[in-house]
């Protein structure tokens, strides 16, 4: 039997377009003599589809949308389709409106219905907000092949994997008892650096474990702040991989299950990249170009200062649209030095953005001039400085707003944590593209572009980082070496360690209680912040939920 992975990129809510990928891949492998084929959790509505799960209308369109592609549909080939459907019961019985379904669609009917069994609320996961869990093991039957189901979360709940269990149920472990003869898993599972390994070495867990071959679909590209990173998996029984798509990027990857060996026969797998700069590079190309475009815009606009972060933005923007629609603008100041506009052109020059230089000298003499009244008698300080980015934002969204440029934030996810940020200023912006970025990982990254050629230019990368928002100002002036900060920034963010766990690593207790100080005063500009695109396990986006008003 020949089975299909369709590794679709679906855009949230739109029924319509996301049923035409389905019916298109459809008819696509029916010419291949494929039997079954498999979409991605929510394939039908796009995951994840928050608060439009709350609209009836929605719901009732897209079970009508669901049964008119059933009958658009080869009548031999049985599709599964991920989708939202009512809980008919949720009055009577308690829990939520909704299921997470997958429906069974054949012969131009819908099948059968099934749902999903696990419903995470860690990290950026909210599903019992919506969902009521299923409570039945899921499979059907395809000419005498028994096949179980399940969706994402489903998988991720094996005692002897994770050494411990985060549900009370193992739907693995249950289909196995129903002796089924293949397991399928539909996901739409969001990136983050390692993941892929993870996920791989979890399914090749699950194949040896219950003696069954398994095959795992996932959803790509980006919605909002989250990435989707593809990667589909096959696992025959013995463990080995057997087949793999590609990553970052639409695929179809048809396997074959041989019913007399009752194991699956090996097919393409596809390279991954090569390193986690490389893999984080595709992530933010990608979150960039479907963000873009989803949201309908079709040039972007950012700020070049000469500094690594917005080198590294204007780098993403342009392979993710194009240079030609990318637009750097230049806004030196009385404190600019003369390598900031040098820097910042000759990576527009190797990049081949379109620039524009828009000196903002006689506009900070003017909001001096302006406030001198009431700051007479105060002493130079913050409010002073950040005039400056507080100018810049407003220009680069003047420019914006004017020819209806996207503006990306350049702010790494270093600055995010301890607020060496502007709001209203450099935090401007529709999509924060390295706001889940660390500054050491920045400099990783932009030495892995230059590998070939020089894309960032080296004097970028080796000067010390400035805002340049006074004299001689360098970022180590108030904050300590970024290989130590974010060290301690992991520990506080990632690993939720306490000061007195990340001291007795080996932290001198002075830096550790001024980050820590740091990272809690600047959440309310965090609250405030563009939607910043997740590449860590822990990122301040979605998954993030900490009060401003606290001790």
């Amino acid at each position: 039997m020949k089975i299909a992975l369709a590794q679709l990129n679906p855009t949230i809510g739109d029924l319509k377009n996301n049923a035409q990928q389905i019916l298109t891949t459809a008819h696509q492998v029916a010419t291949q003599g494929v039997k079954l084929l498999l979409t991605p959790e929510l394939s039908l509505c796009g995951y994840p589809p928050r608060d439009l799960l709350l609209n009836a209308h929605f719901i009732t369109e897209m079970e009508q949308t669901l049964h008119q592609l059933a009958t658009e549909l080869p009548p031999d080939l049985h599709v599964l389709i991920g989708l939202a459907t009512p809980n008919p019961n949720f009055t009577v019985m308690g829990g939520k409106p909704l299921f997470n379904s997958i429906a069974l669609l054949t012969a131009g009917k819908v099948q059968n219905i099934f749902h999903k069994r696990l419903l995470p609320t860690y990290d950026v996961f909210d599903e019992n907000r919506y969902f009521t869990p299923g409570s039945e093991a899921n499979y059907f039957t395809i000419d005498d092949i028994k096949v179980g189901l399940t969706v994402c979360e489903d998988l991720w709940n094996d005692e002897d994997f994770w050494g411990k269990r985060s549900y009370l149920v193992n739907p693995i472990a249950e289909l196995a008892a129903h002796n089924i003869d293949l397991s399928v898993n539909l996901s739409a599972s969001p990136y983050c650096v390692g993941k892929q390994q993870l996920r791989a070495a979890m399914l090749k867990h699950t194949a040896i474990k219950y003696d069954r071959a398994v095959l795992y679909v996932n959803q790509v590209g980006a919605n909002d702040d989250l990435i989707f990173d593809g990667c589909s998996l096959g696992f025959d029984r013995s463990g080995e991989l057997i087949c793999r798509g590609e990553s970052f990027d639409r695929d179809l990857i048809i396997v074959e299950f041989d019913e007399i060996k009752q194991d699956l026969k090996p097919g393409k797998i596809q390279p991954q990249p090569d390193c986690d700069d490389a893999e984080i590079w595709q992530a933010l190309v990608l979150g960039v170009r479907d963000y873009i475009s989803k949201c309908g815009f079709q040039k972007v606009i950012l700020g070049l200062s000469g500094g690594i972060d917005s080198a590294l933005v204007a780098a993403i923007a342009a392979a993710a649209v194009g240079a030609d629609k990318v637009l750097g603008v230049l806004m030196p100041s009385t404190y600019s030095s003369s390598h900031s506009v040098t820097d910042a052109i000759a990576v527009a020059a190797n990049l081949g953005i379109n620039t524009e230089t828009i000196p903002i000298g006689d506009l900070m003499q003017g909001f001096d001039g302006t406030l001198d009244p009431l700051f007479t008698g105060t002493e130079f300080g913050l409010a002073e400085e950040n005039i400056q980015s507080r100018i810049r934002g407003t220009l680069l969204m003047s420019i914006s707003n004017k020819f209806g440029h996207l503006l990306l934030s350049t702010g790494n996810k270093s600055e995010m944590a301890v607020g060496y940020c502007t709001l209203y200023g450099d935090m401007n912006g529709g999509l924060a593209v390295i706001a889940d970025v660390p500054k050491m990982r920045v400099f990783s990254i932009c030495k892995w572009l230059n590998r070939s050629r020089e894309v960032i230019p080296h004097n970028i990368i080796i000067k010390p980082p400035s805002a340049e928002l006074k004299p001689g100002q360098v970022d180590q002036d108030s904050l300590p070496p970024y290989e130590i900060l974010d060290a301690i920034l992991d520990a506080i963010v990632c690993e939720h360690q306490s000061p007195e766990q990340i001291i007795d690593r080996g932290y001198d207790p002075q830096v550790v209680e001024k980050i820590t100080k740091l990272v809690k005063r600047a959440e309310f500009k965090r609250r405030q912040a563009p939607p910043g695109l997740k590449i860590t396990d822990r990122a301040f986006g979605t998954g993030w939920r900490m009060p401003i008003a606290a001790k």
